[in-house]
């Protein structure tokens, strides 16, 4: 077949970021296999980070003929060096939470349009458009820091919903519940859209315990060393059990990742079109494991074309047989991550 990436080769220029677009909301199971072939071709060219990771390795791009064969870059790099594809000028430097004193990832995004457009898109595969909520998001610690890839995202999709009741809270909890009595009032057939990092969520409930049995509740991690860590299980049956609801959705999303993958509920996230996930052994990193083993997760993310779409993470999961996958905790050596629960 003919080069997917024929538009796309580049030496020290970027690819064409909007013939890319279009390839990127197209992909399916047949084709992400040769996209993702290319775009490893590519970004072990023209990446100066991953082209040194594989050299010493002694991996010949040449050699690589196979999805199961690419090599996963460790994320640490993000912490230390600048991952980037090609030669440009970054409009906007996402950079990870970390814990105080911790050294942080940094990501360079060349279009920062692109990626609230592609997080948009992945929000409507798993709940529809935003237009269909109030959303009302509960986010101290990103909002008090610059760099957020989480914010950004939330802040657009709060404008998306065109919706003078959706809106971004600090701390003030019971000022969030008041709008939520307001918006209850309207009746205009949106659903409420809670959207909460975990240690806000947990407050929430512990210090009003409102019933919001008919919002959608949206936990996005996050303890950050602020209190002891849950198991995702433990903290969805406390928010299930204080706020009435049958169930609480998650996003697995990272400041190295320009997609997300959202869990409808019971901690089993479902991969968009555009990712795939793979697990290896933990003492064998050439080793991928079979669904139901529990080991490291690896993320290929097409939409890292500026970057690097091949990241092994620092968190602990496993695949089940129908696809989905769970976020299990993070490796005992790795940094505490703000995104991350322990094993459960």
């Amino acid at each position: 077949m003919s080069s997917l990436y024929s538009s796309l080769k580049i030496t020290q220029q970027l690819p064409n970021l909007k013939s890319f677009e279009s390839l990127l909301r197209t992909v399916n199971d047949d084709t992400f296999a040769s996209i993702a072939l290319e775009l490893f071709q590519i970004q072990a060219r023209a990446n100066t980070v991953y082209r040194s990771f594989l050299d010493a390795r002694s991996i010949a791009p040449s050699a690589v003929r196979n999805v199961s064969d690419i090599p996963f870059l460790p994320i640490s790099f993000f912490k230390t060096t600048r991952v980037v594809t090609g030669e440009w000028q970054p409009e906007q430097v996402f950079t990870s939470s970390g814990t105080t004193g911790s050294i942080t990832g940094s990501h360079y995004v060349q279009s920062l349009a692109f990626y609230l457009e592609h997080a948009t898109r992945l929000f409507e595969r798993a709940f529809g458009s935003p237009t269909n909520y109030h959303l009302l998001a509960l986010l101290p610690g990103y909002g008090e820091r610059e760099g957020s890839s989480l914010l950004a995202m939330v802040e657009h999709l709060i404008r998306q919903t065109k919706s003078p009741f959706s809106g971004y809270y600090l701390r003030n909890q019971v000022d969030l519940l008041r709008q939520v009595d307001r918006v209850r009032q309207l009746n205009d057939g949106r659903r409420l859209l809670i959207w909460g990092v975990t240690f806000s969520l947990l407050e929430l409930a512990e210090q009003h315990a409102p019933n919001l049995a008919d919002c959608l509740i949206i936990e996005t991690g996050g303890m950050k060393g602020r209190r002891p860590e849950l198991t995702r299980a433990e903290l969805h049956e406390v928010l299930r059990t204080a706020f009435g609801v049958r169930q609480v959705a998650s996003e697995y999303g990272m400041t190295e990742l320009l997609s997300q993958a959202y869990s409808e509920g019971e901690g089993r996230f479902s991969v968009p079109s555009c990712m795939k996930i793979q697990i290896r052994d933990i003492n064998d990193p050439k080793a991928v494991l079979s669904a139901g083993k529990t080991g490291l997760i690896q993320v290929i993310d097409l939409a890292n074309i500026h970057s690097c779409a091949f990241i092994e993470t620092e968190d602990l999961g496993l695949l089940s047989q129908d696809g989905y996958f769970q976020v299990l905790g993070r490796m005992d050596n790795s940094e505490a991550r703000g995104c991350n629960l322990l094993v459960g």
